[in-house]
C-alpha cells in the first residue's frame, strides 16, 4: 500500500478538523496502518494559530475515547504539495481551499468530508463553535462515519 497523506480543514482548526484528525489517527492505529497513512489538520484562518482545540471539543472527544493533541495552524501553499487529499468540512471551506490551491492538480486533491458519509443525511459537517454540546456530539458522529469510510476507500 502506497503511503497516503490526508489534511482535514475547517475554518479555525479548533473544532471539526482536529476532531477528524483525532478520529482518523485512532482508526489508523487500531488497524495498524501507521506506516501507510499520515494525517494532519489545518484551518482556513490563522486567528487560532498555536491554540489547542476548543475545550468543548476536547471534552466531547475525551468522552468518546479520543485525545486531541493538535495545535491550530493555517493551510499553507505547501500543503497542496505535501498532502494527497485535502478534505474540507463545508462549502465555504471548499471554496476557500479552491482559491488557495496553486494549480489545477492541487484543486483536484480537494474533497468534501460529506462525500464519505454513509449513514448521515447531511451534506456538510456543521461548525459546533456557537452551538451547545449536542453540536459537538453531532460532529463526532458525522466524522466517525466519514473517517471510517474514507479509511476503507484509501485502504483498497
Amino acid at each position: 500500500m502506497k503511503k497516503t497523506s490526508i489534511l482535514f480543514v475547517c475554518l479555525g482548526n479548533i473544532c471539526r478538523s482536529p476532531m477528524a484528525e483525532g478520529i482518523m489517527q485512532h482508526l489508523i492505529e487500531k488497524t495498524k496502518l501507521d506506516n501507510n497513512i499520515l494525517v494532519d489538520s489545518a484551518g482556513i484562518l490563522s486567528v487560532h494559530q498555536g491554540e489547542q482545540p476548543d475545550k468543548r471539543m476536547r471534552e466531547a472527544a475525551f468522552a468518546r475515547g479520543y485525545k486531541l493533541n493538535h495545535r491550530s495552524r493555517p493551510v499553507t501553499t505547501n500543503d497542496f504539495d505535501e498532502f494527497d487529499l485535502i478534505i474540507g468540512m463545508d462549502d465555504s471551506n471548499i471554496a476557500a481551499l479552491e482559491q488557495k490551491a496553486p494549480t489545477l492538480e492541487a484543486q483536484n486533491k480537494i474533497r468534501r468530508m460529506a462525500e464519505f458519509f454513509s449513514s448521515q443525511d447531511i451534506d456538510h459537517v456543521p461548525d459546533p463553535y456557537y452551538g451547545g454540546s449536542q453540536g459537538f456530539d453531532l460532529v463526532i458522529n458525522l466524522l466517525e462515519d466519514g473517517c471510517s469510510n474514507l479509511l476503507k476507500e484509501i485502504s483498497k
